[in-house]
């Protein structure tokens, strides 16, 4: 009588029966070995922290399936990110290009603002980014979101403590 094994699979097993398939299906998605080696990396990273309940092979690969995809998400966002800042540095004159050190460190928080953003609630979102892109006034964000400037301040307080709280993150960072 065959039975399930209950016992959660050890890393090392997981690590060496899905590698080559994790890596094989982040290739064919990314189109590039390196970004692909970096994800799949990326990706057992996470089951370190988090590693799977199940020991069936087809669980184990939709698991890791499941978090590559994230992954590969956030990696063609951060890409879009990047190439759309790039874009707009090439404009500048030489003399005004920031060095490789401080452009990697602006990515990073166009990143970070970025992945804050899509964390907050819509309306809260669009309220902020009337008021700081466009620098619309409370009664015009108000009438074009369909509330009152009471909850447009409620929204932009919401948007800026979300703000502080990913400056101090960002210090945290640049100061360890």
């Amino acid at each position: 009588m065959d039975t399930v094994s209950t016992s959660p699979t050890s890393f090392s097993d997981l690590y060496g029966n899905h590698h080559s398939w994790l890596l094989g299906l982040l290739r064919r998605r990314l189109s590039n070995r390196w970004d692909a080696a970096d994800l799949a990396h990326d990706t057992f990273i996470r089951v370190l922290k988090r590693p799977p309940a199940d020991t069936d092979e087809t669980r184990e690969r939709s698991y890791l399936a499941t978090i590559a995809r994230g992954l590969c998400i956030d990696h063609w966002r951060r890409r879009q990110l990047e190439q759309a800042w790039l874009q707009s540095l090439a404009d500048r004159p030489q003399a005004l290009q920031p060095s490789p050190e401080q452009r990697a460190i602006i990515v990073e928080t166009l990143y970070e603002v970025d992945a804050m953003l899509a964390r907050l609630p819509h309306k809260v979102r669009e309220a902020f980014l009337l008021a700081q892109l466009h620098g619309m006034p409370y009664k015009q964000i108000g009438e074009q979101l369909g509330v009152g400037e009471r909850m447009v301040k409620k929204y932009l307080a919401q948007a800026l403590l979300h703000c502080a709280v990913l400056e101090a993150e960002l210090d945290g960072m640049l100061v360890e």
